[in-house]
């Protein structure tokens, strides 16, 4: 029976990663490149999606293969740094074939994070040409980087009471099967560790120094229409070496999702756009249901990655201070060597 191994995404073949962002404005994107084109599927499950090239994933379309996916901050208007993405990969003769061109399939989506930083500053044509040239290094950062630079969490009751998201990602090896996920975490409710049942991160107490539960505020309050449109959604992708159709990438998609549900309460709201995608570069035959429910359980510890790799921004608390809070206390009774003693 082959093993399961941790790996990074950019030990997929034909994949690279690549971030830019603006600390000062708290935005950012990131791309997901395969010049050799990869197959590829989208599943919507929220309610308020900004997505690009989403309709040209149906399997019913004529276009079967991908040469990047952008994650943006900025919202809709986020989606313009694909523009320098398609340049990027139009000068090194990437695209689909039109005779007179070559156009560069690039799909995306975009988070709402307008409410943090500088709403005025959101991912242009040169910030996705940055995450091109970055890609050239390899490597998955995590954190406040890229897509999930603006990226919060926990906002029912406001930005006062939210904390920060970020960006994840988690890659699995399984025999010859090689599978991961990347996630911007911006959700409008919390983040749950299901390994562990443990709450990380979302909605804090009014006194601000624990976490609430969302889920509970939203169903004490059901009579309520106020607006919670606070700048939500959580995007996605899962990447993978294995042989798919455009539909199985759908469904691949569409399993990955329960990623999203098994970590974020709620998840799939009418405020949230949750949206993730597949890429399949056809390396490896798999079992499509075997694919999806890995990329189920890459996609969580995505999600739990992005949380614990977040930090503090514009006073928006992560799950780092909680935790450095949490550990005073025994720190203060154990003493520096851990034997009783006085700090």
């Amino acid at each position: 029976m082959p093993s399961v191994e941790e790996i990074l995404i950019a030990d997929i073949e034909g994949i690279r990663l690549g971030h830019a962002q603006d600390l000062q404005a708290g935005t950012g994107c990131t791309v997901i490149l395969c010049e050799r084109g990869a197959t590829a599927g989208i599943d919507v499950r929220g309610g308020a999606p900004a997505t690009r090239e989403s309709d040209l994933l149906n399997p019913v379309n004529l276009v079967d293969k991908v040469h990047a996916v952008l994650l943006a901050g900025g919202s809709a208007f986020g989606l313009d740094a694909a523009a320098g993405v398609m340049e990027y990969l139009e000068e090194r003769g990437v695209g689909f074939d039109v005779q007179v061109a070559r156009v560069p399939i690039v799909c995306g989506a975009a988070l709402f994070d307008l409410a943090f930083g500088d709403p005025r500053v959101r991912p242009d044509k040169e910030m996705g040409r940055r995450a091109c040239r970055d890609a050239e290094r390899g490597g998955c950062a995590a954190g406040n980087v890229g897509a999930g630079t603006g990226a919060t969490v926990g906002k029912i009751r406001g930005m006062a009471r939210a904390m920060k998201g970020g960006l994840g990602c988690h890659a699995l090896q399984v025999g010859a099967l090689r599978i991961g996920a990347l996630v911007a975490v911006n959700c409008l409710g919390d983040v749950i560790d299901p390994a562990t049942g443990e709450r990380l991160a979302g909605l804090l107490t009014e006194d601000l120094t624990a976490l609430a539960d969302t889920e509970a505020v939203m169903v004490a309050s059901y009579a309520e229409r106020g607006n919670v449109f606070a700048g939500n959604t959580t995007i996605g992708v899962v990447v993978t070496n294995a042989v798919l159709t455009k539909p199985q990438a759908a469904k691949v998609a569409a399993m990955a999702q329960n990623g999203y549900a098994r970590t974020l309460r709620p998840a799939h709201t009418l405020v949230d756009g949750d949206t993730v995608f597949a890429m399949a570069t056809g390396v490896v035959e798999a079992d499509v249901n075997v694919v999806g429910l890995l990329a189920a359980r890459v996609m969580e510890r995505a999600v739990v990655a992005a949380v614990k790799n977040s930090r503090s921004l514009f006073g928006v608390k992560s799950w780092a201070d909680l935790k450095r809070a949490e550990n005073r206390p025994a720190q203060r009774e154990t003493g520096p060597a851990g034997r009783g003693g006085k700090p």
